[in-house]
């Protein structure tokens, strides 16, 4: 794989678990009502939520494979089966329940709803976690991979700034089911990346197979 199609990989990969296109309806409604500067608090501190939990996942995550005693395959295995929950639901056109569960769909009572639930689970979910940390754990000592997951982060936490930032203007130009088309899209590429997760995973668990 060149460097160019492993950098473009990782972002799309990343960019489909962190799916800003199919948060952006909820984010829209947890702040309707908001005056121009709590939606930009809001805003700020979900994407800074989002960056901050994905680059610390990414940067401990080898650390955390030897502290718990598992190896990569099992966590591709388990890893690869969270994205196929995350990639249904996704397909369905709906938030995923490993993302947002209903309890966490109330925003009654919440102090600050742009960490949670915004920045976690909705834009941070074990699937976003779970994938930075394996391609940091598959990454060795190669610089290209290292790089390319943070830069990956990068890009996808400026993304999904821009996504939520124009998220009103962007909703009523391609309307709800214009959001719903691109949510599938987005799950169906993310259900193959499962696919090789897991195929991965298994052979790493059973190298002679």
């Amino acid at each position: 794989m060149s460097d160019l199609a492993l950098y473009a990989a990782i972002i799309v990969t990343v960019f489909a678990l962190v799916d800003p296109i199919g948060g952006l309806p909820f984010f829209v409604a947890l702040t309707e009502g908001f005056d121009v500067q709590d939606r930009q608090v809001v805003l700020h501190r979900a994407i800074l939520t989002l960056g901050a939990v994905l680059t610390t996942f990414a940067l401990v995550g080898r650390f955390l494979f030897l502290a718990f005693g598992f190896t990569l395959a099992a966590f591709e295995v388990a890893g690869g089966i969270l994205l196929f929950l995350v990639a249904y639901d996704m397909l369905r056109g709906e938030i995923t329940r490993t993302k947002l569960s209903p309890s966490e769909s109330d925003p009654e009572g919440r102090a600050d709803v742009g960490v949670v639930p915004l920045g976690i689970p909705l834009l941070a979910g074990p699937g976003a976690i779970s994938t930075v940390m394996i391609y940091e754990g598959n990454a060795g000592s190669d610089p290209l991979v290292i790089v390319a997951t943070f830069v990956a982060i990068a890009i996808v936490t400026v993304l999904s700034y821009v996504i939520f930032r124009y998220g009103q203007l962007i909703l009523r130009k391609i309307g709800r089911v214009g959001v719903n088309a691109m949510t599938r899209v987005l799950g169906l590429m993310l259900a193959a990346v499962g696919v090789q997760f897991v195929a991965n995973g298994i052979l790493g668990l059973f190298p002679h197979l």
